[in-house]
């Protein structure tokens, strides 16, 4: 969120920045939707006497380290736009294949308490290094000094290299079966098949992820040039960390709770109320006029993320299919990853009304956040089976 908008400022005109951003971003979640499904399928049937997500997941890492540095090292669009998708490869081949742990590892009962756990365990990483990012790409931004990009990538690299040992080294999986044993091509066809009549509430349950992610994605992407062109700082990197802090220990206070309590009283009551609350946030994001209105929006979204963060996933681990985990986990993926990439579509537009009026686009933004959260919320009234109603 800071250092691909902030790097890109070197390369693209000031008037077409969310554009430009978008249709960087967009390249990488299409190759998400298709990597991570492909990936999942592909572990799903793997054999490997050490596990089937782990080889996944160091050959994904791997790939994402190696083209790192060259975020630092390009010198034009085209060339962060290559790297990126490059490493959008690298990141989803691992990702996919680590969506299966929580259905392999965690009995059906603790999915809400595990889902809160890995998203608290997520934010607090997150947070960490926003708080470390954000001021560095300041130092890159106003004073053009390379040792903040390159110090703000060494970080990145150092977490994605300890994540990845560590998973590889501590996690214990049974060795793989092989599974199905189907040719390579009707496997890679099968990742993305879905049996709309025998599994439709799985069905609705990614069309409601689409929205509520779509939401969160177009407020992540655009959140940056947002306090910059609209609350007017001096130094939105600094803000922007602000806020994603404010937003995040909002996140970590209710993250674990909720998934307690979905455990208790049904996962699909938790994701409906915090759709609603998303919408709250919106609205009072809308209304801001000053920096301590956008870090109580901040605080609403961030409660309002942190209870859909671990009963969405609670709720997706109840509805795939035994001996599916993987794929279709990554099929919500590919969902959350459509989502994201029809989040940046909206960049044009921003770009366009703001060409009408200052900062119209921006609340044309906000409306299309505001619809798409009531309306996932609506949706998701309609699921019906498991994690519905308190499990066990």
């Amino acid at each position: 969120m800071i250092i691909m908008p902030l790097r890109l400022l070197d390369f693209v005109p000031e008037a077409l920045k969310n554009t430009y951003l978008d249709l960087l971003i967009l390249a990488g979640l299409i190759l998400a939707i298709i990597v991570q499904p492909i990936a999942g399928a592909i572990s799903d049937r793997s054999g490997f006497a050490w596990g089937r997500r782990r080889p996944f997941i160091l050959l994904g890492t791997i790939l994402a380290l190696v083209f790192l540095p060259g975020i630092g090292l390009c010198g034009s669009y085209m060339a962060i736009f290559v790297i990126y998708c490059l490493m959008q490869i690298g990141c989803n081949t691992a990702q996919g294949p680590f969506q299966g742990f929580i259905p392999d590892l965690v009995p059906e009962g603790k999915r809400g308490s595990a889902s809160g756990v890995r998203a608290l365990l997520n934010m607090a990483g997150g947070i960490a290094l926003i708080r470390l990012i954000g001021p560095l790409m300041d130092r890159y931004l106003i004073g053009r000094e390379s040792w903040g990009l390159w110090l703000s990538l060494g970080v990145l690299a150092i977490v994605l290299l300890g994540a990845m040992l560590a998973t590889v080294l501590t996690v214990k999986e049974r060795p793989g079966t092989g599974g199905s044993q189907l040719p390579l091509l009707p496997t890679l066809y099968k990742s993305f098949k879905i049996d709309a009549k025998a599994t439709p509430n799985f069905i609705l349950f990614l069309v409601c992820c689409f929205l509520i992610f779509t939401a969160w994605g177009t407020l992540l992407a655009h959140a940056l040039y947002y306090l910059m062109d609209v609350v007017r700082v001096t130094e939105p990197g600094k803000v922007a960390s602000e806020l994603l802090i404010v937003v995040g220990i909002c996140m970590l206070a209710v993250v674990y709770p909720a998934g307690r309590l979905s455990d208790r009283v049904g996962h699909r009551p938790i994701a409906i109320s915090s759709g609603l609350l998303g919408a709250l946030g919106i609205a009072a994001l809308y209304f801001s006029k000053s920096y301590g209105w956008v870090m109580l929006s901040g605080g609403l979204l961030g409660i309002c993320g942190g209870a859909w963060i671990s009963s969405q996933w609670a709720l997706a681990t109840d509805l795939v299919g035994k001996g599916e985990e993987a794929r279709q986990l990554g099929l919500v993926n590919m969902s959350i990853a459509g989502a994201g990439a029809t989040s940046r579509l909206i960049g044009p537009a921003i770009d366009f009304f703001n060409a009408i009026t200052p900062n119209l686009g921006y609340k044309v933004m906000l409306l299309a956040c505001f619809l798409f959260f009531i309306t996932g919320a609506l949706l998701l009234m309609r699921i019906k089976g498991r994690g519905l109603t308190k499990v066990g």
